[in-house]
């Protein structure tokens, strides 16, 4: 029920899920009559692969966490939730509010040994291939402590995906040891005496896309602010190229033989393509569509939660964390 546009992509891109993957089953969570009317609406769905589970709250995009947690034991996200605990679901996937979700999760699910908060993640291209950021918005102000769990689960996190010794960084203001904020120094300085890990420094935003790194930890308030400055110029590189080939005979012609390069371009390179960011630490798969993504941007984080529980990646997490935190 949550996000920009409520359960109608939702649908669209659930329909549009199971038609792409055979053992696919879905459970659609929030005001029955309106999902069971938007599903009608689609001929030809196989609905013994599709449930709808009625809740019959939802909690606003704006709503304090603290508010859902206490006053909506009926929303869709809360309801949710409890499925994926109670085993009736492997993951759970929302487009609503991202502080709601984060509170909601902590006390439906809990958290891995040792881990205090969890770590919204996602993959964020680069010119070498993609790198692991967090932390993306669940949490705006983190401790030296808070930082450095982040670092080892986005390892760990990296090394299920296949990345062999993945570099880990901080996200600094500079790379020299001088530079950041207390609580970077401080968590630099964990860093520097884990063992088992990684550590390669600091990093600037310009190092994260060359690729200087395989895993980059931020707090959420610069995480959140890089990823969505980051799609918006990736959105307005594609319309700019775009206005440019279409402005005069021989730009439209030079455009017609760079179009299969373009579209590739535009197609790695789009933030659909990337949407759906893992909430790491939790006792289960959670997901975090952004509210303003569409039918596309949805089935990505679908899809993000397939690969997760085929990687099994919160026991995996809690495999491997063990001995590694402090």
């Amino acid at each position: 029920m949550g996000g920009d546009f409520g359960p109608h992509s939702i649908v669209q891109a659930s329909i549009a899920c199971l038609a792409e993957y055979p053992s696919l089953h879905l459970v659609l969570v929030g005001q029955a009559p309106l999902i069971e009317d938007l599903i009608a609406h689609s001929p030809g769905v196989d609905r013994a692969r599709l449930h709808v589970e009625h809740a019959g709250e939802v909690i606003a995009m704006d709503e304090r966490p603290a508010q859902a947690l206490r006053g909506k034991a009926d929303s869709s996200m809360r309801v949710a939730l409890e499925l994926l605990r109670d085993g009736r679901a492997q993951a759970c996937v929302s487009a609503g509010n991202t502080g709601a979700l984060m509170a909601l999760s902590r006390y439906v699910l809990k958290t891995l040994p040792g881990i205090d908060r969890p770590a919204m993640v996602t993959a964020v291209p680069t010119r070498t291939g993609c790198c692991h950021l967090l932390d993306l918005g669940a949490n705006v102000d983190c401790s030296a402590e808070q930082l450095y769990q982040f670092a080892v689960m986005g390892a760990v996190a990296a090394e299920a995906l296949g990345v062999v010794r993945p570099r880990v960084a901080l996200l600094n203001v500079g790379t020299e040891e001088v530079k950041g904020n207390q609580q970077v120094k401080l968590a630099a300085s964990l860093l520097q005496q884990a063992s088992g890990l990684n550590y390669i420094g600091f990093v600037e935003g310009d190092g994260l896309y060359r690729g200087d790194a395989d895993v980059v930890v931020c707090d959420g308030f610069v995480g959140n602010i890089l990823l969505k400055s980051s799609e918006g110029l990736a959105t307005m590189i594609a319309a700019r190229i775009e206005l440019l080939f279409r402005r005069n005979l021989v730009s439209r012609l030079a455009g017609l033989l760079a179009m299969p390069v373009l579209r590739r371009l535009r197609t790695e390179l789009a933030p659909a393509q990337h949407n759906g960011a893992s909430l790491l630490g939790l006792q289960g798969i959670v997901v975090k569509s952004h509210g303003s993504a569409g039918a596309d941007g949805f089935k990505s984080a679908i899809r993000r939660a397939l690969r997760e529980i085929g990687d099994n990646l919160p026991q995996r997490l809690h495999g491997r964390l063990e001995g590694r935190l402090l």
